[in-house]
C-alpha cells in the first residue's frame, strides 16, 4: 500500500469516527433538550407530543384548586395569548397570580400538563425567557424604571418632582 492510499484510509477512518461521535452526542442530547415557548409562540408553532417549557405570567383570577386537593389549574399569559395549565403536585411557595412562572411539561387536549412549576424568587426577578417573551409581546415593564430612566441613574440638573436631592459629599 502506498503512502497516499494509507493517508486516504486514515482520513476516511477519522471522518467515520468523528461522524459516529457526533451522532451519539446528538442522540444523547435529543432527550435532554427542552425548548421554551410563550403563549403567543404556541399559537404559531406545532409542538406535538414533545416536552417543553411554557413561560409567562399567571393570569389574575385563574388559579383553581380541584376537589382532589392535589391538582391545580391556572392560565399562563403573555398578555396577548393565554394557555390553560394543569399541575398535579404542590406549587412553589412564591407562586401567585400576576407573577412570572415557567412550567415544564407537554400539551394534551388543548391543556398544558405541567410536571414541574417554577416561580420567580423575588419581586424583581423574572426568568430571562419570560422577560424576552413579554418584551416581544410589547408588554414588559422593567422594575425600577421610571419615565424612561433606569433605577440608580444620576438625577438631572433640572427640576425634580422627587423633592430636594442631597448635596454631594466633599471630595467626591
Amino acid at each position: 500500500m502506498t503512502r497516499k492510499k494509507r493517508r486516504l484510509y486514515m482520513l476516511a477512518l477519522a471522518l467515520l469516527g468523528l461522524g459516529t461521535a457526533t451522532a451519539l452526542t446528538l442522540t444523547a442530547f435529543q432527550d435532554n433538550i427542552v425548548f421554551f415557548y410563550s403563549p403567543s409562540d404556541l399559537q404559531t408553532k406545532q409542538v406535538g407530543e414533545r416536552s417543553f417549557r411554557l413561560g409567562g405570567l399567571v393570569e389574575e383570577g385563574s388559579v383553581k384548586k380541584l376537589p382532589d386537593g392535589v391538582t391545580t389549574e391556572f392560565r399562563v399569559t403573555d398578555t396577548v395569548n393565554t394557555v390553560p395549565v394543569s399541575y398535579r403536585g404542590q406549587l412553589p411557595d412564591l407562586f401567585r397570580e400576576g407573577q412570572g412562572v415557567v412550567a415544564e411539561g407537554r400539551m394534551g387536549g388543548g391543556v398544558f400538563v405541567a410536571r414541574e412549576v417554577l416561580a420567580k424568587h423575588d419581586e424583581n426577578y423574572m426568568p430571562p425567557e419570560v422577560t424576552d417573551a413579554l418584551k416581544r409581546a410589547g408588554v414588559y415593564k422593567e422594575a425600577g424604571k421610571e419615565a424612561g430612566k433606569e433605577a440608580g441613574a444620576a438625577p438631572s440638573s433640572g427640576p425634580s418632582s422627587a423633592g430636594p436631592q442631597p448635596a454631594p459629599k466633599a471630595g467626591s
